[in-house]
């Protein structure tokens, strides 16, 4: 079987793109269109993007993740899809990231602005801005010896502290003085 859409050249230059993972019999049928140096290897449909990789994260000039299955596979190659609309630009300079988080997993990562989970409110900043808050916010979540001086519950002082990370631009340490 032919694949019969082919993206423009460059469309996934400097963009941001959030794939699911997805069996690997997805792309029965689909013919591989390219392969990169790296080895990874890209489908194309009329709906998205299918790409085969043992990496995933920072790429060249793009932020492209992988959520993966909930039921994990021996391969180090996993398989992701991304429809055409959710690549989203970026660039080092525009605010067009925020934080997400996830308090019942003690776990956050950046989305995009663009993105459908986000809600208008949690602070806009640049890729440099978002991951420096976002080891701030992960430190928060994860560790617990920053918490020892404080004598409320731990996980109240994790919600608050994390909550104005993502909607102020307060310093970590101004946050904490504030508690």
């Amino acid at each position: 079987m032919e694949n019969t859409f082919r993206p423009k050249k460059n469309a996934f230059k400097n963009t941001f793109c959030v794939f699911n993972e997805v069996p690997l019999n997805a792309i029965d049928g689909l013919l591989e269109q390219y392969q990169s140096e790296s080895g990874s290897r890209y489908y194309y449909s009329q709906k998205g993007m299918f790409r085969l990789s043992n990496h995933w994260g920072r790429l060249a000039n793009s932020k492209w993740r992988l959520i993966p299955m909930e039921t994990t596979t021996a391969s180090k190659s996993k398989l992701g899809f991304a429809p055409w609309d959710a690549f989203y630009p970026d660039n080092a300079v525009d605010k067009l990231y925020f934080i997400e988080v996830n308090f019942d997993e003690n776990s956050a990562n950046y989305q995009h602005k663009n993105s459908a989970t986000y809600d208008g409110k949690a602070i806009l900043r640049n890729s440099l801005e978002t991951t420096k808050r976002l080891k701030n916010v992960k430190n928060i979540l994860t560790l617990t010896t920053w918490a020892k001086y404080y004598e409320e519950d731990i996980a109240i002082l994790r919600k608050t502290i994390v909550n104005q990370l993502i909607y102020t631009n307060k310093t970590i340490d101004e946050i904490k003085r504030e508690l």
